[in-house]
């Protein structure tokens, strides 16, 4: 691993963390955003890097974001960069569990530049990958699954988001007499709890987000898991975006190495709050945090957790 960058990363999250988690429960999402926001954009630009933004927070949003096109870093290595400040911007403003800050950085062109809408989303761990697919049945994916995984149906975990679209998916689950884990919003973490068999959790399906879907399809490629995704345009000016996007079938299911083309990608998360596979953000007085974060690179295959404490008065947080 590019130790240099992958720690580089590591700190550009820890910074976004340790400023969103100062409105915890306070009731604004948005100023929480802004805030993790403005720390990744001051971390970013002092990486090594010459990156640009193709997955921020979305086009339609109005919150603050890391905008679409936007140029981060002081060096010459040019990258795509795909960001989430916040995944989870109402559970920090509500002092709710599974908030993250998360940033991917890949080789220049070799990120999807998806547009902002839905995306059907498939996600395994390694022991699975290559057993499943969006275009059969979900109750055949969770046996294929739990022969690959040498378990029981009834032991073999789907998370799911607890929305009325879902409805028939986690009706699927029950009819197999799987076990069933709802989640209410950021599937980024969700999906990535798939690839740590300690989670427990074995299958996310879903539609959510698309350039969450990126970020989350950046994550499983460093562990060796599987992502499967297919673009649901709502009308016809996200059609349009497909089209442009060179996508013709809209049928098309995108294969993890079709959003995410080369294996030089790295991936960086740090708890905002407590969640699935990080500890959030810890004041311990005295000016000082303590973080919890993940840094991964998909061409080494090295997984690094690192536990941090930050003395606030020394970086400027």
């Amino acid at each position: 691993m590019n130790t240099d960058l992958a720690l580089g990363l590591v700190r550009v999250t820890e910074t976004a963390a340790i400023n969103a988690s100062k409105y915890m429960g306070r009731g604004d999402k948005n100023a929480a955003d802004e805030a993790a926001v403005e720390g990744m954009r001051r971390m970013f630009d002092a990486l090594p890097i010459r990156g640009t933004v193709v997955i921020g927070e979305g086009e339609m949003d109005e919150a603050p974001m890391l905008y679409i096109g936007e140029v981060l870093g002081s060096g010459d290595y040019e990258v795509d960069i795909a960001v989430d400040p916040l995944d989870g911007t109402s559970f920090v403003a509500k002092g709710m569990p599974n908030a993250l800050a998360v940033v991917a950085i890949a080789e220049k062109g070799s990120l999807l530049h998806a547009p902002d809408m839905y995306m059907e989303k498939l996600v395994v761990g390694p022991k699975a990958r290559g057993v499943v697919s969006l275009d059969v049945p979900l109750s055949e994916n969770i046996k294929n699954v739990a022969k690959a995984l040498k378990k029981d149906v009834s032991n073999v975990t789907v998370v799911i988001q607890d929305r009325p679209r879902h409805q028939h998916l986690m009706e699927e689950v029950r009819r197999v007499n799987a076990r069933l884990k709802l989640f209410s919003d950021g599937d980024i973490q969700e999906a990535l709890a798939t690839c740590f068999e300690e989670s427990g959790v074995d299958i996310m399906i879903g539609i959510g987000g698309a350039p969450e879907g990126v970020i989350t399809a950046a994550a499983v490629k460093c562990v060796g898991g599987d992502f499967q995704g297919r673009l649901c345009p709502m009308n016809e000016e996200e059609k349009q975006r497909c089209f442009n996007m060179g996508i013709k079938d809209l049928s098309r299911v995108m294969q993890l190495d079709d959003i995410v083309k080369s294996d030089e990608v790295y991936f960086a998360a740090t708890g905002v709050s407590d969640g699935n596979l990080l500890k959030g953000v810890v004041f311990l007085g005295k000016d000082r945090a303590k973080t919890s974060s993940i840094v991964m690179r998909a061409k080494t295959g090295t997984i690094r957790y690192i536990n941090a404490i930050h003395n606030l008065s020394r970086r400027g947080y």
